[in-house]
């Protein structure tokens, strides 16, 4: 059956039942639920296990090999946990994701990466294998590729102090492993960041705005260029998988790994 209109999967990481993180929550699903059918994942809500453990995988659990090699199995032979089946089936049935959290120690909520860890399963976000090639599909291909994703973090600093050469880092780089080593790697079309700066210091004045501001972006979240990673078949890459010498030379950065460098 055709679906009749796109699908967005929201994944909010956030305690707090009344915070301005959940007027966001609620004002943005508001808002594509206009255009879209929405799905949430409100992971403290849930209740989400975190824990990537050997129990996850079922009656696959004890068999011979590796960790890796007995996750793979429970994927295949469909016995990881119903949660996390719950939410691949949410990840495969969606047009748009939208990962919304604040920042803390400069990474993700510990709950949010325990939701990737056990989601993002061996099987069905990596070590996929094409069967024409032989080769694995991964950064720029894989399972999850004609996906759009949007982040959408809150801070306490400064959007300058979160900039190329503030004093907490560029927000870019310190997103790199979600944006160009989760959501990139799998195949999703990685939009730029939405950030909102300040949050700790909200006015209902601002908390007005910024809800406007992320609003107008929902509406055209089709119309965006993603953020530009290069694939790993682009030829930018020496068989090593480093970036070839005549790109960018004598820069290190994360920003070498875009063509607009």
């Amino acid at each position: 059956m055709t679906k009749s209109q796109p699908q967005a999967l929201w994944i909010y990481a956030h305690p707090e039942a009344k915070s301005f993180n959940r007027d966001i929550f609620d004002a943005g699903r508001a808002e594509l639920e206009k255009t879209h059918t929405v799905v949430t994942s409100d992971l403290y809500a849930m209740g989400f296990n975190p824990l990537l453990t050997s129990a996850d995988f079922g009656g696959a659990a004890d068999a011979e090999g590796t960790f890796l090699e007995r996750w793979a199995t429970a994927f295949e032979t469909d016995q990881l946990l119903d949660d996390v089946r719950a939410e691949q089936q949410k990840m495969l049935e969606a047009d748009l994701v939208v990962i919304q959290f604040p920042l803390w120690w400069y990474a993700v909520p510990a709950i949010l990466k325990g939701w990737i860890d056990r989601v993002f399963a061996s099987g069905f976000a990596f070590d996929i294998i094409d069967p024409e090639t032989g080769r694995t599909r991964r950064y720029g291909d894989g399972l999850l590729v004609g996906k759009r994703a949007l982040i959408v973090v809150t801070a306490g600093e400064h959007a300058t102090a979160l900039g190329p050469r503030g004093i907490s880092g560029d927000l870019d780089s310190l997103l790199f492993g979600l944006t160009h080593g989760v959501l990139f790697y799998t195949g999703m079309s990685s939009l730029p960041l939405h950030l909102i700066e300040q949050a700790d210091d909200m006015t209902p004045e601002r908390a007005t705005e910024e809800i406007e501001r992320l609003n107008a972006r929902l509406k055209g979240v089709y119309d965006e260029t993603p953020t530009p990673y290069r694939t790993r078949e682009s030829g930018d890459y020496r068989p090593a998988r480093v970036l070839r010498d005549e790109f960018i030379p004598g820069r290190v950065d994360l920003g070498i790994h875009r063509t607009e460098g």
